[in-house]
């Protein structure tokens, strides 16, 4: 909050203290405000502007339009990695000064998108571990939560694509613990899930687990339908079929699920998917 626009608004008014809060606080309520930052009660402090002519917004006006701004870039490149643009999700996240966060919880969110999409695009392993340990280190608080398991999740992927499978299953094990007892209440929270039980069902599925790995991805397909989103169904049916497959089920069920991904990537525009789903589809017609 900008006190201090508000006390030189005062004072090219000419008015003192004792005369700016007559009849509406005490002087000492608005003196703890001005000196120490002490904020009254908003109604108090919406009448004290109105003698300003001042409105609310006048004394936060950098503070939430920096945020609001932050916050547009930060959904941005999360939407475009939650749809597999990963090199666009990277620039929109480059737009963003690390060091001008002064917020715990945009700083893990940063953090966690950096992460995700250096090890997505393959770059430096410990640059991406060493975000993610961040993450674990910041002090728990109700939103650090679903970081956590995100960052828990990012370093089973890393040593997965190392196929260090002892070390990812350490990590892997951990989220399995916690991630159904997570309370999804937004839009974003709905996206890292469905993030975080995707990535659990594939690594599952990789290691020859496939009945936990349908499990998750089951899990996965329900949180999709529960909350009318297709964005992850692609993904999501398309390595079922693959589990499928490697469990000797029947062609037709496999190709029930392919189906599915080729509708769902169609519909999404997700082109890489479509791609992969094809080559697929031409390996069980050989």
């Amino acid at each position: 909050m900008n006190i201090a626009y508000f006390v030189e608004t005062r004072k090219k008014m000419g008015l003192s203290q004792k005369e700016l809060c007559d009849g509406v606080c005490t002087q000492a309520t608005l003196s703890r405000f001005e000196k120490n930052g002490q904020v009254p009660a908003i109604k108090i402090l919406i009448k004290l502007c109105n003698r300003l002519n001042l409105s609310l917004a006048d004394l936060f006006p950098k503070v939430e339009q920096a945020s609001s701004a932050l916050n547009r870039k930060m959904t941005d490149a999360e939407f475009k990695l939650i749809t597999m643009d990963y090199e666009e999700a990277q620039r929109s996240l480059q737009e963003i000064n690390f060091a001008s966060i002064d917020n715990d919880d945009q700083r893990l969110r940063y953090l966690y998108l950096q992460g995700y999409l250096t090890t997505l695009l393959e770059g430096e392993t410990t640059d991406a571990l060493f975000a993610f340990s961040q993450i674990l280190a910041a002090d728990a608080k109700d939103y650090t939560v679903i970081y956590n398991l995100l960052a828990l999740t990012g370093s089973g992927i890393i040593y997965a694509h190392k196929q260090e499978n002892e070390k990812a299953y350490f990590y892997f094990n951990k989220v399995l613990k916690e991630i159904y007892d997570y309370q999804i209440r937004t839009t974003t929270d709905v996206w890292r899930v469905l993030n975080i039980v995707y990535n659990c069902g594939k690594f599952y599925s990789e290691v020859g687990e496939y009945e936990t790995s349908d499990a998750l991805l089951n899990y996965a397909y329900e949180i999709c339908a529960d909350n009318h989103l297709t964005y992850y169904l692609a993904r999501v049916a398309f390595r079922l079929a693959r589990n499928q497959r490697a469990q000797g089920k029947q062609l037709s069920e496999i190709c029930e699920y392919l189906n599915d991904a080729r509708a769902f990537a169609r519909l999404n525009g997700n082109t890489h998917e479509l791609k992969a789903i094809e080559a697929y589809r031409q390996t069980l017609e050989a």
